[in-house]
């Protein structure tokens, strides 16, 4: 039975690319944003990555910190409705 609820568009495949380049781990990565203050395990990182669980704006705050990140348009790259 349905939830009714739509799967909105992923980027996962980016996040997991840029922590990729940042040459971490998703233990690692999980790790520097619980020193940020944002609570997160490494399964709900992978789950983040594979489009199966939303992203919240400050996970993405800190992501752009831990990965180097310039601008939030790399997370976006190459998406479309």
């Amino acid at each position: 039975m349905s939830n009714g609820l739509k799967q909105d568009i992923s980027i996962g495949h980016n996040l997991k690319a840029l922590r990729k380049k940042a040459n971490l781990s998703q233990r690692e990565a999980s790790a520097q944003l619980e020193i940020l203050g944002i609570p997160m395990t490494e399964d709900i990182l992978a789950k983040i990555e594979q489009g199966r669980y939303s992203v919240r704006i400050s996970v993405l705050l800190a992501l752009k910190q831990i990965y180097g990140i310039n601008s939030f348009d790399v997370f976006f790259d190459g998406l479309h409705l």
